[in-house]
């Protein structure tokens, strides 16, 4: 089964766009609670996906942040369809341990790092029990920072993102969103670089962005038979050996075995 590489999000309020979300091409679909729901709409927000869910709709839901909210949320969505729940500035390890506490053991927490606590406490975020893998939202963590640019602005902190995940065993992480919905050209640069940076998935806030969005993040024919080939001849070369001029040894080979999991080969 591959990992999960496209999340997008559709607003909890509107539940004639839940299906239309699930036909889009997404791996995950977020029924979002949050930044997409007026204010007065949050109650109703609240009952449409928790009716959705309890009825055999599926999907991953975003939280409110605030106090007053988030226990509601997570009470009313704990339905037999909730895949996951999204933690919108997620700040310490205790926090999310508090939601952890109210899901069943099969549901688990995707912490949305966006503020200057989380990144900073990010090894024991991702060490949390109960969290599949980490969430970067760029958006709000460049307006808390007062950082301008999507690049080399926030280098640093994917790669501290990064970093977090792969010492606590969890899954590679999800970049933020691409604001510019009709740019075409920044959307793939942006999942491209991610790529290249080790997140494995990216968040998307409309359906057209979703097939550029898993078209990035899938390894080129290519690289898939430049892996089934290292692959091959492993099983038959002990130690290290050749492969088209260049050698491969065991590190080479996990990465080979690895580009084989993110293409969904079932040959490994």
């Amino acid at each position: 089964m591959t990992i999960a590489r496209s999340y997008l999000f559709v607003p909890g309020n509107r539940p004639e766009r839940f299906l239309k979300a699930h036909h889009s091409g997404a791996d995950r679909v977020i029924l979002d609670l949050e930044d997409a729901v007026a204010e007065a709409d949050k109650d109703d927000a609240r009952r449409q996906v928790s009716e959705y869910l309890g009825a055999g709709g599926t999907g991953i839901v975003r939280i409110n942040a605030t106090e007053d909210r988030w226990l509601d949320d997570v009470l009313a969505c704990v339905k037999p369809g909730l895949q996951g729940l999204v933690l919108p500035k997620a700040e310490s390890s205790e926090h999310v341990s508090r939601i952890v506490s109210q899901l069943p053991s099969t549901v688990k927490v995707l912490p949305l790092i966006e503020t200057a606590h989380g990144m900073n406490r990010i090894n024991e975020i991702a060490a949390t029990p109960g969290v599949e893998r980490l969430v970067f939202g760029t958006v709000d963590f460049r307006t808390e920072l007062g950082i301008e640019g999507d690049d080399e602005s926030l280098l640093y902190f994917r790669s501290m993102i990064v970093l977090a995940s792969k010492v606590a065993g969890i899954a590679a992480p999800i970049d933020g969103v691409t604001v510019a919905i009709n740019d075409k050209g920044e959307l793939e640069r942006a999942a491209t670089r991610a790529r290249h940076l080790g997140f494995a998935a990216k968040l998307c806030i409309h359906p057209s962005q979703v097939e550029d969005v898993n078209k990035a993040f899938r390894p080129s024919d290519a690289q898939l038979a430049w892996a089934e080939k290292v692959v091959r001849l492993a099983k038959s070369s002990p130690g290290a050996f050749k492969v088209d001029g260049e050698m491969v040894d065991a590190p080479v080979i996990a990465r080979a075995v690895e580009l084989l999991k993110q293409g969904g080969c079932s040959s490994i």
